[in-house]
């Protein structure tokens, strides 16, 4: 067990007034000094033990200019805490930032990318004009030009291939708006071949989430996690990857006295805050939480009452977890079994406990599975639904909440509604647009290989290929790609092409598009990474400062930002730019034609706020459809009113915001002028639901194998229904009496979507929410009350099981624990137990005896192009690197900051990295991080940015050595465990 105690005493400060008093008698330049004080580690930290009279405000020049200083407030771009960004504009020119002290979120404070956010505007590595490869070099071309051509080629590929040939790859960077709207334009289009970062990060938890208790988003939030006595982080690096989360979690942890718990294969910086640190070996989760489920059943520390009354399942988990004993838990994870013990003790008793988690537990090809466990374990302990507790999923970009909230994604439609024709049907009304114009929209896929043909209207309803496959449908043979062709063309938004494993097959991929189109404000790897030399086109969209929207933090709150200012250079903004070239692709007037339409930069574009309440038109499943742009304007207005901890606005503040949660987490139901608050915590029924409390939601039936799925004795305070129930139709108002309630105008638009079947409208399709207001008024939740899952039937393992990684360490193991057999899913062959045999029985376990493991850095964000072309964070870690054991890294001749191979058990793959040698890494375990690019395998690819784009720091791609495995669920990857060597270069 690790305990921290710290102490602040007069040595410290003589210790720095001692190195300040030496660096002052020599000239010395600021990196010299960083390196010299420790700061560049550790500034941060270091600057917060300086005392009152040795900082001052950093200034910039001169900056009267005879213009008043305008401050613009704007969310930061990394990751998804939501930190607010305070920017002073004078002339039109981005002149000094600051944090905003007000927001309840960061409250002052930024990170080191947060800080440097004014350089993404101001950076001079952006991407300038639009550019065209052509004969192998890149050539500057004007917007009409880029777009002109974009859209021919499109054609031209859409009459030859099909619709389904282009692939649509969105971004966790756009707005809610922008991800909105580049769903809009994939189904206009006719695609499902539609995704994102969240595929690659936490499409897992959304499966595992939404198939235990029914949303798959985070149940409660950084600031809540305050109240929570017991804190599991579990594959979560939050110090490094969401630092100013850490105010929450630190200042919790003194006031509470909390246990905070970390599991990682690696001792992380936010092991070293921990009470105490369990070191796993990765890929084991499951059979972990399981050991720890056994301890809590054999002790019964488990919660009763609240499995009794609100959880299906848990008797058979209790079974399975039976097998998982303390000795069979640690032959497979190497933690002993009074660890595990003690860990299950603090969760189970010392409550409320919260379990904190991000892509160390997703990357799997387990990764769905991994989830289900997370949330057994808060089910069995009731940790679920209250103040303290939750499935608190740090996610890792801007808005990859709201993206994946918006549907860009290849299995559904805006804000979950799946890709059934009842959702289809949803927003055709929603967009004014007849159903059968989509039906014709989409491609018919011919018989191939046995399979079954599918008509255009069938096809609307398949899922696409996922972003971790997108190279395996353009490169495989046309019969096992469950689609009329190959992917032929990729239109690729604010996405980076290092950020999915096996790298060398993503090589061979792009060479082989017809079309490649990059939109972002920086180069990115779909830029370097191939030796194209045609068709090949780079178009400048701005970032969102330089546009109004609005974004979704983790926590579920929706926050407006702002312009701060116009979009520098010839860049533009994602919306002007969708509907350019839906203009040019012919469908831009009826996509575009419930929109306010203003004049733009260089042409008409729609405004954010009237995209925004088409969304609320239309987000009914979701609870998306109070947070109007006006409400939203008047909280970031008006931060100071709320509070702290519980997040909402009290009696004192301004009638506007008075008594809504901060941001209007979703679900916010009804339309604004019903002033639902918002929802803080999920699943809560010790609130009304018209004040943010709930119940579980009963997605999957009314009953399994004769026992109900409905909630027995919960229910929301204030319910008139004192039982569990389900969702709400026109049907259910009748039968309790409650239609009579409905106005006239909402019940003549309940009849007109109903048709012949009036009672068949839902509370989430009704597009009057009359159905949403009368059940909360009688305090009822509109979804219903039932029960969560602990067994999901649906999934392909209802129980999760361990199951031993594609690359196992552990070939012994693979026996008993093997993955799943192969099949097909998402339009192609998934045939991961095939390889995972195959390496076994070629011994690639002792041909490559390390197990690699990737995560974050604090200096940079997802793919790294954006960051490392920020000189601010350039400057502190300018190399790429593996960490390695000193045990291992001495067998092999390798000294700290030498160099190193790293080589991957595919394809010859290797790195040429940096070696860190640590004990943070356990022997026989490395790490890297995933944010570098522009090498490859060795070789320098600067010279295939355009000149003048190419980031500061270039590095080999972790990416490039790990190796093949897919979540069957998702089509996750299996990024956080492979086999590697590492050998002296």
């Amino acid at each position: 067990m690790l305990v921290k105690r710290r102490t602040r005493d007069a040595a410290q400060t003589g210790r720095l007034a001692e190195l300040a008093a030496g660096l002052a008698a020599k000239p010395i330049d600021r990196r010299s000094f960083l390196r010299s004080s420790g700061l560049a580690v550790g500034g941060l930290a270091a600057a917060g033990a300086l005392g009152p009279g040795m900082t001052r405000r950093a200034e910039a020049g001169p900056t009267d200019h005879g213009q008043p200083i305008e401050i613009r407030q704007n969310i930061c771009t990394h990751c998804s805490v939501g930190c607010t960004v305070k920017a002073e504009v004078q002339n039109g020119v981005w002149v000094g930032q600051e944090p905003a002290w007000a927001s309840p979120i960061n409250r002052g404070t930024h990170c080191a990318k947060g800080a440097a956010v004014r350089e993404l505007v101001h950076g001079d590595r952006r991407l300038k004009y639009p550019m065209k490869k052509q004969g192998g070099e890149w050539g500057r071309i004007s917007w009409d030009q880029a777009i002109d051509e974009i859209g021919e080629r499109m054609l031209a590929i859409r009459d030859r291939s099909g619709a389904d040939s282009v692939y649509l790859l969105g971004s966790a960077k756009f707005s809610n708006e922008g991800a909105y709207l580049f769903r809009k334009f994939a189904a206009f289009w006719g695609t499902n071949n539609v995704d994102h970062q969240a595929r690659i990060c936490h499409s897992t938890t959304v499966a595992g989430v939404a198939n235990t208790w029914g949303y798959g988003a985070q149940t409660n939030s950084y600031n809540d996690i305050r109240n929570a006595k017991t804190v599991i982080f579990m594959g979560s690096n939050a110090a490094e990857a969401h630092p100013v989360s850490l105010q929450h979690i630190l200042e919790g942890k003194e006031l509470q006295r909390a246990n905070v718990i970390v599991i990682d294969p690696r001792f992380t910086r936010t092991a070293a805050h921990a009470t105490e640190y369990v070191r796993m070996r990765p890929g084991t989760d499951i059979a972990i939480i399981w050991g720890i489920m056994w301890h809590i059943f054999e002790n019964g520390w488990e919660d009763r009452d609240f499995i009794a009354s609100r959880v299906y399942g848990m008797d058979q988990i209790r079974e399975a977890v039976k097998a998982y004993t303390p000795e069979v838990v640690e032959d497979i994870s190497g933690i002993p079994g009074d660890t595990l013990r003690r860990v299950a003790e603090l969760f189970a008793t010392q409550r409320p406990s919260t379990f904190i988690w991000c892509m160390g537990g997703t990357q799997h090809t387990v990764g769905t599975a991994n989830v289900r466990t997370y949330c057994d374990l808060l089910l069995a302990t009731g940790n679920v639904g209250f103040p303290g507790t939750g499935a608190n999923i740090f996610r890792g970009h801007c808005n990859v909440q709201g993206a994946t909230d918006f549907g860009l994604d290849v299995g559904n439609l805006p804000c979950y509604y799946g890709l059934g024709e009842g959702a289809w049907k949803h927003w055709a009304r929603v967009w004014d647009v007849p159903y059968d114009y989509f039906v014709s929209r989409f491609d018919a896929v011919p018989a191939k290989a046995g399979r079954d043909a599918r008509t255009p209207e069938q096809n609307m309803g398949v899922p696409g290929i996922t972003s971790t496959r997108w190279f395996d449908a353009t490169t495989m043979d046309a019969d096992e790609v469950d689609q009329r062709d190959n992917i032929k063309a990729m239109i690729v938004f604010g996405h980076g092409g290092n950020t999915v494993p096996r790298m060398i097959d993503a090589q061979k991929g792009m060479d082989a598009l017809d079309l490649l189109v990059v939109a972002d404000p920086h180069p990115t790897t779909f830029t370097a990474l191939h030796s194209r030399t045609d068709n090949t086109y780079l178009l400048p969209i701005c970032t969102q400062f330089e546009v109004s929207g609005s974004r979704t933090a983790s926590n579920r709150s929706v926050q407006w930002g702002e312009k701060i200012v116009e979009p520098i250079f010839e860049s533009d903004n994602d919306f002007a730019v969708i509907h350019r070239l839906a203009d040019r692709l012919g469908f831009a007037g009826q996509m575009f034609k419930n929109y306010e339409m203003v004049q733009g930069k260089f042409g008409s574009e729609p405004t954010p706020e009237s995209i925004l309440r088409e969304i609320n038109r239309g987000g009914w499943s979701t609870g998306y459809t109070g947070q109007s742009p006006e409400r939203l304007k008047a909280h970031m207005a008006n931060q100071q009113h709320f509070d702290l901890v519980t997040l909402r606005a009290g009696p004192d503040a301004p009638e506007e915001v008075r008594g809504d949660y901060y941001g209007l987490p979703w679900p916010c139901w009804g339309t604004a002028a019903f002033r639902h608050p918002g929802t803080h915590i999920l699943y809560n029924p010790n609130i009304p639901v018209k004040d943010g409390g709930g119940a579980f939601r009963p997605r999957f039936g009314l009953e399994r194998d004769g026992e109900t799925l409905l909630a027995e004795g919960s229910w929301p305070v204030g319910s008139e229904i004192e039982d569990g129930y389900p969702e709400f139709t026109y049907a259910l108002l009748q039968e309790l009496g409650w239609d009579g309630d409905l106005s006239a105008e909402e019940l003549a638009v309940i009849l007109r979507i109903g048709g012949e079947n009036p009672g068949g409208v839902s509370w989430s399709t009704d597009l009057s929410g009359g159905i949403q207001r009368v059940a909360i008024e009688h305090g009822c939740v509109p979804f219903g009350n039932g029960k969560a899952r602990a067994v999901a039937w649906n999934l392909p393992d209802p129980i999760p099981v361990h199951r031993e990684p594609i690359y196992s360490p552990r070939p012994d193991l693979v026996a008993s624990w093997p993955a799943l057999d192969d099949a097909r899913f998402q339009r192609m062959p998934n045939i991961g137990r095939t390889i995972q045999q195959t390496a076994v029985d070629q011994g690639l376990a002792g041909q490559f005896p390390i197990i690699l493991t990737s995560g974050r850095l604090v200096e940079y964000e997802g793919g790294g192009e954006e960051t490392r072309s920020n000189p601010w964070l350039a400057e502190l870690q300018q190399d790429m690197f593996v960490e390695i054991n000193p045990g291992d890294a001495a067998d092999r001749g390798i000294v700290d900051g030498g160099w190193c191979w790293v080589k991957g058990p595919e394809g010859g793959s290797r790195t040429r990295v940096k070696a860190l040698v640590t004990e943070r890494v356990g022997r026989g375990v490395a790490f890297m991080p995933f944010h570098f690019a522009g090498w490859f395998q060795g070789v320098d690819q600067r010279g295939n940015y355009p000149q003048g784009t190419d980031p500061i720091v270039l590095g080999e791609s972790v990416n490039v050595v790990t190796s093949y495995g897919y979540d069957p669920v998702t089509g996750m990857h299996e990024g956080k465990v492979t086999l590697v060597q590492i050998e002296a270069a």
